[in-house]
């Protein structure tokens, strides 16, 4: 039984791999291609998302793949990769900078380690509700963010537009969060931002960085106790088998970006650049609306599968417990933070 089961595991590495090197062989001739004759080549962009089909942000970018192939007369079309058919976000936004991958949905949580300004949407309990963040994504703000990242000299990237992701609580296997102290001791995968690990720390759990595709499995073996995510990410993807306690701590409003292949950008027409914005400018209202439903089942199929759902009626010790956070980081992003909380 082990050598089929770890047959299986150097199967689907394989299968990975092999998709990644075509990925990047598609990448450079998506790119060659498009460079060489402009408006007149056809281009397939591969667009990935870490998340299964169905998800709103999978469904959103299928939907503008469908709109930008309809708007080019199928000169320029999106084939979409999701559940993590190429990695995880690190690896995945590694390749879009090669341009291996051409549009990428990503967490700003993963994007904040490599453009240092998009932190300021990762710091812990900043927004106010899901309504505040929306008016932080549709405004100037939003858009001076975005600009950030794409003229980030190393990023690799051209920001597109915001999604939403909804609050992200806590889940674990071990008992139901209902205080903070019942935080302690517990170890809780967090995206590989230090944001991220000093909240849980500060929380008093133990922050764990970890990559979004080995979650599961580290749920089932205890590698981790548990981890912090939204209620589409906890129940599609199958967290809820394993961890049955969801604590609405709402501790994190953290936005969702989809982005472009900065080396494969630089190849396409003024006209096409235009295009791909409009289209993701209403892929971003687009999702939204599929994101609220989607969060409500989510939460129906979670009580259905008979999870402990515990709303957290004070959240004010959990807000006084990340105060080294904001000490820590707050000061770079004041400016940026001030104008969050006008809005």
């Amino acid at each position: 039984m082990d050598d089929t089961r770890r047959s299986h595991q150097r199967l689907a590495q394989l299968n990975r791999r092999d998709l990644i090197r075509l990925g990047a062989g598609l990448g450079a001739a998506v790119a060659t291609s498009t460079s060489a004759t402009h408006a007149q080549s056809k281009a397939v962009f591969k667009a990935s998302d870490v998340q299964p089909p169905g998800y709103p942000t999978v469904a959103a970018t299928e939907n503008l793949g469908k709109k930008l192939a309809a708007a080019t007369n199928g000169r320029l079309s999106l084939q979409m990769f999701p559940s993590m058919q190429l990695g995880g976000e690190k690896e995945t936004i590694e390749q879009t900078q090669i341009g291996a991958i051409q549009m990428l949905r990503v967490s700003a949580g993963s994007i904040g380690p490599i453009v240092d300004d998009i932190n300021v949407v990762n710091m812990p309990f900043l927004f106010k509700n899901m309504a505040h963040a929306e008016r932080m994504m549709d405004g100037p703000l939003g858009q001076d963010l975005l600009d950030k990242i794409t003229a980030h000299p190393n990023a690799g990237l051209v920001a597109l537009c915001w999604m939403n992701s909804g609050a992200r609580s806590l889940y674990n296997t071990k008992r139901a969060i209902k205080t903070i102290a019942d935080v302690k001791g517990l170890k809780f995968r967090v995206i590989g931002n230090p944001i991220f690990v000093d909240m849980m720390n500060a929380l008093g759990g133990n922050g764990v960085a970890m990559g979004y595709d080995q979650v599961f499995s580290a749920l089932q073996t205890g590698v981790i106790d548990g981890a912090e995510n939204n209620p589409p990410s906890y129940v599609f993807s199958n967290h809820y088998t394993a961890a049955k306690h969801f604590s609405l701590t709402e501790h994190l409003i953290v936005p969702e970006v989809l982005v472009f292949s900065k080396r494969t950008w630089s190849t396409l027409t003024a006209d096409d650049q235009t295009l791909i914005k409009k289209l993701a400018r209403e892929a971003q209202m687009e999702e939204r609306v599929l994101w609220n439903e989607y969060e409500k089942q989510a939460m129906e199929k979670a009580k259905a599968a008979g999870c402990e759902i515990v709303e957290i009626a004070d959240k004010a010790p959990f807000q006084n417990a990340v105060k080294p956070v904001w000490d820590k980081y707050g000061p770079k992003y004041q400016d940026m933070i001030a104008r969050i909380q006008s809005a």
